[in-house]
């Protein structure tokens, strides 16, 4: 197996050579009339290595840290920020949860009055508050930033949904603009509010990405059922161009069919990272009804049930009143 590290580096030379080219003309567009934006970026994993080989192609100026020392830049969060000139520009791509809340505190330890911190990881929403609110008894503004486009952002570029005052997210804007993907700035970049809201709308969105994959993998499931469609890739294939069903996660699944077509190479194990799960609850306390959102996430759920507890019980009942099979563990 090749290691992470190797891995990344490896992976890095494809992006350069994608991203460079079309980055640097735009780079002369962008940032007419500005100055390359000098910032630190803590968090060099699948999407913040990518956003630094972006933004660099731009023309900014980006410091990174992370704990993987093969990939830093620096030796530590105090070693970045010294080695900003103020007032300073610090983006957060973490893990959400204690990893975001340790960054956050120890960047208030040294950051100082006047400073940005952009928090772009899957953090909720709630926790934007209690971020800003530690941030703000040092002076240091904060914006929370929604980001989507996965691996693939540093050539097609990220969807950014910010939250935050005006004038902090006006002050990003060359960064934003970096990382947005090519086009109009409002089809790619959204002020959405006030901060916790870019995380807010991060987390509808995943939501409601959690039922376009469902609504997809179940239509490959039923094609692959039947005994009419004798091509599947190549049904699914079809769908790509004309139909009102096309999409990026389409591609993405046809991307998939094409390498296994039956996908026996993996299992079907999904993990959830939060977003749906925050999502549901949301739409709970608002007393908004989102049934297919919510039942991407329970079949989720499902798939990590080798033997469900529920399905044994409704095998049983129907034993029990109706006097129906049943399948045993016994030999």
């Amino acid at each position: 197996m090749v290691p992470a590290s190797a891995a990344i580096r490896a992976g890095v030379d494809h992006v350069r050579h994608r991203v460079a080219p079309e980055r640097q003309a735009r780079a002369t567009t962008s940032l007419e009339g500005e100055d390359p934006v000098q910032l630190g970026l803590v968090g060099l994993g699948r999407m913040g290595f990518n956003m630094r080989e972006r933004l660099r192609a731009a023309g900014h100026e980006v410091v990174g840290y992370d704990r993987n020392q093969e990939v830093s830049d620096v030796a530590s969060i105090a070693d970045l920020v010294d080695g900003l000139p103020g007032p300073r520009i610090v983006w957060i791509m973490v893990p959400h949860g204690e990893p975001t809340k340790q960054t956050i505190a120890a960047l208030a330890e040294v950051l100082s009055e006047g400073d940005l911190v952009i928090e772009g990881g899957n953090s909720r929403f709630t926790e934007d508050q209690a971020n800003a609110a530690l941030l703000a008894e040092h002076g240091v503004k904060y914006v929370d930033v929604g980001v989507s486009g996965g691996v693939w952002g540093a050539t097609n570029g990220y969807g950014l949904m910010a939250g935050g005052d005006a004038a902090d997210v006006e002050r990003a804007l060359p960064i934003f603009d970096a990382l947005r993907p090519e086009g109009p700035r409002e089809e790619g970049f959204a002020h959405a509010g006030p901060v916790g809201a870019g995380h807010y709308a991060k987390m509808v969105h995943n939501g409601i990405e959690y039922g376009l994959m469902q609504a997809y993998a179940e239509g490959f499931e039923l094609l692959a059922a039947s005994d009419v469609v004798t091509d599947v890739p190549a049904t699914i294939k079809a769908w790509s161009r004309g139909t009102v069903v096309r999409s990026w996660l389409l591609d993405l699944l046809v991307r998939a069919v094409d390498e296994d077509p039956e996908l026996q190479k993996l299992r079907g194990y999904v993990s959830d990272s939060g977003e749906g799960r925050w999502t549901v609850e949301e739409s709970v306390r608002n007393a908004v009804p989102t049934p297919v959102m919510t039942a991407a996430l329970y079949a989720r759920f499902a798939s990590r049930q080798d033997d469900s507890p529920a399905m044994k019980a409704v095998a049983a009942l129907r034993n029990q009143f109706g006097g129906h099979a049943v399948e045993t563990n016994e030999g």
